[in-house]
């Protein structure tokens, strides 16, 4: 099959809504409960070119948290994620809100995620400019994923040796697919002079069965992304590498800290 028909089978699979609805893995329970945070974080390339400058914010109401993720970009792009989910023995997301605009995002696109009524709103612009809302309900398990990727892996057993978690994915329509998150072997990192490990994590993104394969010969599956998580008293994230949109590069996510007396 070559590039061009492969292209069109897997757009054919996804306009017929054949990619397979994954069972519900088993949950991660909470270890570490979520409370008030405000971190300030760096997007670049993987050569160290900075793009975006981020703050992440994580505020908590009853029994309800709150994250939100903001990056702007230099060239006036910004990337959005308001995630809202429950820590009540185990995490369970309510809502996640993404919107990606600006040249940095080759298809800007605004997702809005209820998990309790299953409804999920696109608002995608396609690579011709033109906009197309998509309004679907999907049987939405309860152990979802989305905007809190990182969270789930600071609260698994050290010893975990891989796990699925089911995620809702625009292509632009609504689909849910499934992330595979295994360990890739361990690193040492530097803050100052103390030497921390971090655990490295792959996640690949499953869209499973045929599609799967067609998007590999399309050249659209989606690239893996590494993960790289402090695994002490404390677990904590450290880094990421991958892409943040279809057709975007990938980029890296790191923490960073003020600095003063600058001009």
């Amino acid at each position: 099959m070559n590039h061009r028909l492969a292209s069109i089978a897997l757009s054919l699979c996804l306009a017929l809504g054949l990619l397979p609805r994954p069972a519900g893995a088993e949950t991660v329970p909470v270890r570490y409960p979520e409370g008030i945070v405000h971190g300030w974080l760096t997007l670049s390339t993987l050569d160290g070119k900075r793009v975006a400058a981020g703050d992440s914010f994580q505020m908590t109401k009853g029994d309800r948290v709150t994250t939100k993720v903001v990056f702007h970009f230099g060239d006036g792009s910004v990337h959005e994620e308001t995630t809202v989910f429950t820590q009540r023995g185990s995490f369970r997301l309510v809502s996640d809100h993404l919107v990606q605009r600006g040249p940095s995002f080759p298809r800007p696109v605004d997702v809005s995620i209820d998990r309790a009524s299953g409804r999920c709103i696109v608002r995608a612009t396609d690579k011709d400019g033109k906009e197309k809302t998509y309004d679907e309900r999907l049987k939405i398990p309860p152990d979802v994923g989305n905007g809190m990727v990182a969270m789930l892996l600071k609260n698994l057993r050290g010893d975990a040796a891989r796990i699925e978690v089911p995620m809702v994915l625009a292509t632009p329509k609504p689909r849910l697919v499934k992330l595979v998150i295994a360990p890739a072997g361990e690193e040492t990192f530097r803050v100052g002079g103390a030497s921390h490990k971090a655990v490295r994590y792959q996640v690949h993104i499953d869209l499973g069965g045929v599609v799967a394969i067609l998007a590999d010969l399309a050249g659209k599956q989606p690239p893996d992304t590494t993960l790289w998580m402090e695994r002490g008293e404390a677990p904590a994230f450290v880094k990421s590498e991958g892409p943040m949109a279809i057709d975007a590069p990938l980029w890296r996510i790191d923490l960073v800290g003020p600095e003063f007396g600058g001009k």
